[in-house]
């Protein structure tokens, strides 16, 4: 969450990518949605440590709020496909909710609250200047934040896929059962 890359062609630079939910997703396919939640919690709880917050608590909470509406469905149906496939569906699923739970979230609550620190015109002007069309808050939300969110859930489910068999050998390895039977095979 600390390394973030700005999309100027999607949203105003104040939206970064980051791949902060790759390990999160790792983690939910692993070990389930709920160990995913925590994840997520601590991955926050983490950064604001790491890097104290400059949106009021507003961009921490988003974050939250969005990667989990990405793991929840992706971990949810690889749990009970669990299969390349099942990770796939996962993870396209999860995209899409989170694009629109994210754009929803932004209009109704976030870019409201926000308005606190910056100007709610001043937000949706930065995104009129990247697409003309952006006029309230609910066009910033489905031009600007819905977009940007796609954009993050395939580019974090394409990094997930291809690590997340090398990663979930090493993490299987540790898990006690497993443990006992290399133990029991020695």
């Amino acid at each position: 969450m600390v390394f973030e890359i700005p999309l100027p062609f999607i949203a105003p630079s104040f939206y970064g990518l980051d791949f902060s939910e790759v390990p999160v997703l790792v983690g939910t396919f692993s070990m389930g949605p709920v160990a995913g939640v925590i994840i997520e919690l601590v991955k926050i709880l983490v950064k604001l440590i790491i890097k104290p917050t400059t949106t009021g608590g507003v961009g921490e909470l988003a974050n939250f709020c969005i990667g989990c509406s990405l793991l929840l469905p992706a971990g949810l149906i690889y749990r009970f496909r669990r299969t390349k496939g099942g990770a796939i569906a996962g993870m396209a699923a999860g995209t899409v909710t989170m694009a629109i739970v994210g754009a929803v979230i932004n209009a109704l609550v976030m870019l409201p609250f926000y308005s606190n620190f910056m100007p709610l015109d001043t937000i949706i002007a930065a995104g009129a200047v990247i697409n003309p069309a952006i006029s309230n808050v609910w066009t910033f939300a489905w031009l600007c934040v819905a977009p940007f969110n796609l954009v993050k859930g395939v580019a974090t489910a394409l990094v997930t896929a291809l690590v997340y068999k090398r990663i979930s050998v090493v993490i299987h390895m540790a898990e006690p059962e497993a443990i006992g039977r290399r133990t029991a095979r020695m």
